[in-house]
């Protein structure tokens, strides 16, 4: 006796609605959402490290103590804006898994200090500092370069050896010494008294007197790397991830992403064809954007200048040196892959809630050259465009995006001149048939749904 079908869908038609909900389940949880903030914790660990920063000030010693206070403050500062700029994740799973980073490199070194403490930085800049109070900052935008956790390890040996070599406080102390020395305060007595030039004197003066807490000098970076390898030997994090880490140090700056043939190909819908005019440089932004022609100068400006020096006293350093325990990954490899995903989408929701619209524009349309039906991407490029057009509409464009400058790489600088070339209502047309093209496919995702019902609205205008 044959079963009789079962009421409702037919099995053919059964089979196509379950694969169809399967299909959009996994979709729907591929999605990114960003991870949820913890506001307290914020205020919980600024009043903390804010009451350490009183105690501290107050233990300055007596000479030069008014200047010494001055750059302390300067210091302080910038902690604190990281605090009210909400830079630091609060994500509790990613400090967890950090934790667990440090936690190796504490076993393997019972003697390290308590008093520091690590913390991931929503910033995509793709660096790590010590900034004073004990305080150490991962940004998202390394982590998410680097290729194993033997690597992360190193930057969090390296960044731990300017606080213990006292690189920060040393540094400041020492420019306080020097603008009290005799031979600076003559300089300046000298030119407060003569009659002409003065502003043209002091800012000769000053010039190799600035103080920036922030940077640390070539000799320092060396000798945090060494103490870093000397931190890793004794954990069972390879020490060669030192050298390979600097070889990604060393290429992080270079520019990728072709905007000259990527933005044509996005914006061009046959409703409104893309225009060469919005490429066109305008030599009045800095001399059409100057590049950097000397290779000193250019190195200088890296994120991460002599890492070719750097690696070869490393290697001279470690030569002859043996782990009996040396890997690449020693907390957990998987979540290390997730969490380095998950930071590419973080650092550009936070380039945006920051209202660094053209930062958050340029890392959508790097991650989008690999993942092309990303949605989230996709509704963040409309957001983005539309949050221009009130930018712009309410001419504060500058406080959201960047001017062209040499400074900046090549192509980032051809998406900045495309964004100052665009009117209001390019930016409108681009928004609403960028995003059109997506409505029967994205039309039940509600960012998307959201952006695109207020492109339409501004192209109505």
């Amino acid at each position: 006796m044959k079963d009789k079908p079962s009421a409702g869908f037919p099995l053919t038609g059964f089979c196509l609605f379950f694969v169809f909900c399967l299909f959009f389940t996994i979709t729907k949880a591929q999605v990114f959402s960003p991870a949820v903030e913890d506001s307290a914790k914020l205020v919980r660990l600024r009043e903390k490290y804010q009451q350490q920063y009183q105690v501290q000030i107050s233990q300055l010693p007596s000479q030069y103590k008014k200047d010494l206070v001055e750059v302390y403050q300067q210091r302080w500062k910038n902690i604190q804006q990281k605090f009210d700029k909400k830079e630091l994740s609060t994500d509790a799973a990613a400090q967890e898994y950090l934790n667990r980073l440090v936690g190796i490199i504490r076993q393997g070194n019972p003697a390290l200090p308590a008093d520091f403490a690590c913390y991931f930085s929503r910033s995509a800049v793709p660096n790590a500092e010590y900034i004073g109070e004990g305080i150490i900052l991962f940004n998202m935008g390394l982590f998410e370069r680097l290729d194993n956790e033997g690597q992360a390890a190193f930057v969090l040996c390296h960044e731990m050896a300017h606080f213990l070599l006292h690189h920060s406080e040393n540094s400041m102390q020492r420019y306080v010494e020097t603008i009290n020395s005799e031979e600076v305060q003559a300089s300046l007595h000298k030119i407060k008294g003569s009659d002409y030039h003065k502003r043209e004197q002091l800012q000769s003066l000053v010039k190799g007197l600035t103080f920036d807490s922030r940077r640390h000098s070539r000799d320092h970076e060396a000798q945090a790397d060494s103490m870093a390898v000397e931190l890793m030997r004794h954990t069972s994090f390879s020490v060669n991830c030192a050298l390979t880490a600097l070889t990604v140090l060393d290429n992080i700056d270079k520019d990728s992403l072709d905007v000259a043939s990527i933005l044509p190909a996005m914006f061009n819908a046959p409703e409104y064809p893309f225009r060469k005019k919005w490429l066109m440089h305008d030599e009045g932004l800095l001399g059409g954007h100057a590049k950097i022609t000397n290779e000193e100068m250019a190195d200088s400006l890296k994120t991460h200048p002599d890492c070719e020096k750097r690696i070869l006293i490393l290697e001279k350093l470690m030569k002859g040196w043996t782990q009996s325990t040396a890997s690449r990954f020693v907390v957990d490899s998987i979540y290390f892959v997730t969490l380095r995903n998950q930071f590419r989408y973080e650092a550009i929701e936070y380039a945006y809630i920051s209202e660094n619209y053209s930062e958050s524009l340029f890392l959508a349309l790097v991650l989008l050259q690999t993942r092309p039906h990303d949605m989230y991407l996709i509704a963040q490029v409309g957001k983005l465009l539309n949050s221009i057009y009130a930018a712009q509409k309410s001419h504060v464009l500058s406080k959201v995006t960047n001017l062209p400058s040499p400074g900046y790489p090549a192509n980032y600088n051809l998406l900045l001149q495309f964004i100052q070339n665009l009117y209001l209502e390019d930016l409108a047309a681009i928004s609403y048939y960028y995003l059109k093209q997506y409505q029967a496919t994205m039309d039940q995702y509600a960012p998307y749904r959201n952006v695109y019902q207020q492109s339409e609205k501004l192209v109505k205008n």
